[in-house]
């Protein structure tokens, strides 16, 4: 435990505030079967930014075990894409700082890396629907004889490109917001 991202209570608070985050913010826009977003990993993505890639992964992964607990288990197979968003966005978040430039680089390396990921699960575990946002485009490409993958990837990808490069966006902002002392003194204690 001497080398782990969650020695501090600190960083256990942060991780917890990126579940909490993530599954407000999902349930939100989830309820309201937005296309084309999700915002289901903006803590993640903060936390692994601020913290590194095991504390990103941890809490990717725990959010989408809880989520799948408290409301709808079909979160539960998506954890891994979770687990590889905080991993990823922490492994380029120690090696550059996460400005606005980088934030986008990410969020567009997510954006494909998390339909590569999550569209097999869709097609595999639940025939490609989700009940998400992305079902009514799903249905509309497979009427128009798309195969299933297809349609299911399609609008994945896209709202991906949408929700990962905001998020990322959003996220660097927000580091830009706080106080100086606060990132470095994480940063320090997680190194």
């Amino acid at each position: 435990m001497k080398n782990s991202p969650f020695k501090s209570t600190n960083a256990m608070i942060m991780a917890s505030l990126g579940i909490v985050i993530n599954i407000a913010f999902g349930t939100v826009v989830q309820a309201l079967q937005i296309p084309l977003l999700f915002l289901d990993t903006i803590g993640t993505i903060f936390v692994a930014a601020l913290l590194g890639p095991f504390a990103g992964a941890l809490t990717g992964g725990l959010t989408n075990i809880i989520q799948g607990m408290i409301t709808n288990p079909k979160n539960i197979p998506f954890a891994i894409v979770n687990v590889v968003i905080g991993v990823i966005v922490g492994m380029i978040a120690k090696r550059f700082k996460f400005d606005l430039k980088v934030a986008i680089i990410t969020g567009v390396i997510l954006s494909v890396v998390a339909p590569l990921i999550g569209t097999p699960i869709s097609v595999f575990v639940y025939g490609g629907l989700t009940g998400g946002g992305t079902d009514l485009i799903f249905a509309w490409l497979l009427s128009t004889g798309q195969k299933i993958f297809t349609a299911a990837f399609i609008p994945r990808i896209t709202g991906n490109f949408i929700d990962k490069i905001a998020s990322c966006i959003l996220v660097s902002m927000l580091l830009n917001a706080l106080p100086k002392n606060l990132i470095n003194h994480q940063a320090q204690k997680n190194a």
